[in-house]
């Protein structure tokens, strides 16, 4: 049992790792190495995961309570943790709680924001001080999401979803439905009906109103879960799919509209209340030292 030190600066606080939506999604060609060449705009939102990281006296890195049937060197945080190790020579250790509120599979990075928090937490904690440039390129290794989290703002992705530039709209409230499946993300992408052809629009274009994401009628017609849901969202708002699901989503002016929704929809199915943000929580609390 790896030995837990107490009482070391810094450490043993709650840091956040935040859910991401995608705003709209577009399939624009795709690789030789079959990877899709997407767009779309990440927002950040306050509905997290949160980690806390306790200092241990050896140089072990270790979860506090693995997740049942994951191998613990194969979690995302521990491979996150090792990676960053591994590529600065750093001899600490760690011990990884995670208080887990993003549901799996349901395509709001909650895994892949995770691994960022480890990321930019320990580089803090262990004093490495690798630019965030450096981090997202780590992150890049381990998922094509982690880099948006590592990165921290509300974005326009391009690439596999990795070439970032930040933008700023409007902060939301947000209602999200988790419909009672998980949705194969390879699978989807691998659908012969699949639209991999979009043509390419501009950041005014979504800020006019095309939030239009390719994978939605092919998630649809695979999940009838996921299909009731949008159905039933936008009866109060503009529903939609947040990259392949299975979380669909709806924006509303102000929190009293939101929570009146969430209110009916909360009878009937997994629903979350969020605002989005176009700042990472995880910043503002590195931020605040």
């Amino acid at each position: 049992m790896t030995e837990i030190v107490a009482n070391q600066v810094g450490w043993q606080e709650k840091w956040p790792a935040p859910a991401k939506l995608n705003l709209m999604l577009r399939i624009v060609g795709r690789r030789a190495d079959g990877y899709h060449l997407l767009q779309t705009v990440f927002q950040m939102t306050d509905l997290c995961d949160w980690l806390t990281f306790h200092p241990v006296a050896d140089d072990s890195v270790r979860l506090f309570a693995p997740t049942p049937g994951v191998p613990e060197q194969e979690d995302l945080t521990v491979r996150a943790a090792n990676l960053l190790k591994q590529q600065t020579a750093c001899k600490q250790g760690v011990c990884i709680e995670i208080e887990k509120n993003l549901p799996m599979g349901g395509g709001l990075g909650g895994g892949s924001s995770d691994a960022a928090t480890v990321l930019v937490v320990l580089n803090k904690l262990w004093n490495l001080e690798l630019s965030v440039t450096e981090l997202m390129s780590l992150g890049l290794q381990l998922g094509a999401d982690v880099p948006v989290f590592v990165y921290g703002y509300t974005s326009w992705g391009e690439g596999v979803g990795e070439k970032l530039r930040p933008v700023e709209i409007p902060e939301q409230w947000l209602v999200i439905i988790k419909p009672d499946c998980h949705v194969n993300t390879k699978q989807i992408f691998l659908d012969p009906g699949l639209t991999r052809n979009s043509k390419p629009v501009t950041m005014s274009d979504f800020l006019e109103g095309d939030c239009r994401n390719d994978c939605a009628e092919i998630v649809s017609s695979l999940y009838p879960q996921v299909k009731q849901a949008l159905l039933e969202l936008s009866e109060f708002a503009e529903a939609r799919l947040t990259g392949t699901g299975a979380c669909v989503f709806a924006q509303f002016p102000n929190e009293s509209d939101a929570r009146a929704v969430f209110s009916v929809l909360e009878k009937k199915w997994v629903v979350y209340l969020a605002k989005g943000l176009n700042r990472s929580p995880l910043y503002k609390k590195l931020e605040q030292g």
